[in-house]
């Protein structure tokens, strides 16, 4: 990867109607050689920080370092190291300062985005405030991709909001955020999973018993539906009433059957506990959904 020379680029911030929901609106590269101040100067008021006093941001950033190593520290997390091939990731509101170790110094390649992506992840706790310093599984492609966003920030003259821009930067975050690889026996787990899902959708009126399914699939039943439920979100009974409740929603709206030849169908018990289960989960009841897909259809 090629060294970059300084920069860094404010934009304004996101308006809070914006359609798209996120956009990058900073973004810079730095190289701290060792036993130099900290941090560099010409950044805006509400970006510059010393060590003493940290900052809070409105924005989200990612911070990778490049190269050299150095020190985090937040309220939720406490004081981290940062080493090589690590990236530091900041979320609104969150109280933080950062350092490059004196004896290293550190290269770091930064973005800035905002809107209201941002918050959801922050909200779901997909960002985690205890979870700060991230690896980064593929330096190669995450750094390409953060060069890709400083190239478009370098462009003159420069958008305010730039969709493009602000894909590569929701690339640079899911990057960040996939899951890391996985071992031998969590892949095993994985392949179970996807079977179990298969089984369940090609026999929705009558699926083999669960236990069933586990021991086919080589696995004991405890562990299967816990990792089940994980990869999921629901475990595997739940998951299949949500496979018949979908499947009676597409016929309600595409045949002329009955409740009762629906339930039939499905595997459901009768017509009033599919018509229970399927206004529990859509918030209306078949008959009503029915008519209103056929308007929505003539």
């Amino acid at each position: 990867m090629r060294t970059s020379p300084p920069f860094h680029r404010y934009l304004p911030s996101l308006s809070p109607s914006d359609p798209w929901g996120i956009a990058v609106t900073a973004g810079g590269y730095y190289s701290s050689r060792p036993r130099s101040a900290y941090p560099g100067t010409g950044h805006p008021a509400d970006h510059f920080f010393t060590w003493e006093k940290g900052r809070v941001l409105a924005s989200c950033q990612v911070i990778y370092i490049r190269t050299g190593q150095g020190t985090l520290e937040t309220r939720a997390a406490g004081t981290l190291p940062v080493p090589t091939g690590s990236a530091m990731l900041l979320g609104p509101g969150m109280w933080h300062r950062y350092a490059p170790d004196p004896a290293t110094g550190w290269e770091e390649m930064w973005i800035e985005l905002q809107g209201s992506i941002i918050g959801q992840l922050q909200k779901s706790g997909v960002l985690n405030e205890r979870k700060p310093v991230l690896e980064v599984a593929s330096p190669i492609e995450f750094g390409a991709l953060v060069e890709a966003v400083h190239a478009r920030l370098r462009d003159e003259p420069v958008a305010a909001h730039d969709p493009e821009r602000a894909a590569l930067g929701l690339q640079v975050l899911s990057l960040l955020l996939a899951r890391p690889r996985r071992k031998a026996s969590d892949r095993a787990i994985d392949l179970a999973v996807a079977r179990a899902e298969r089984i369940l959708a090609e026999h929705v009126a009558a699926p083999p018993d669960m236990p069933a399914i586990a021991r086919e699939l080589g696995v004991a039943y405890s562990y299967f539906r816990r990792e089940f439920k994980a990869r999921t979100g629901v475990a595997p009974r739940q998951y299949l009433q949500r496979l018949r409740l979908e499947q009676a929603r597409r016929l309600l709206g595409a045949s002329s059957y009955t409740l009762e030849d629906i339930a039939g169908r499905l595997g459901f018990s009768s017509a009033f506990h599919l018509s229970a289960a399927f206004k529990q989960r859509y918030g209306e009841a078949p008959a009503h959904w029915r008519r209103a897909a056929r308007v929505g259809a003539a």
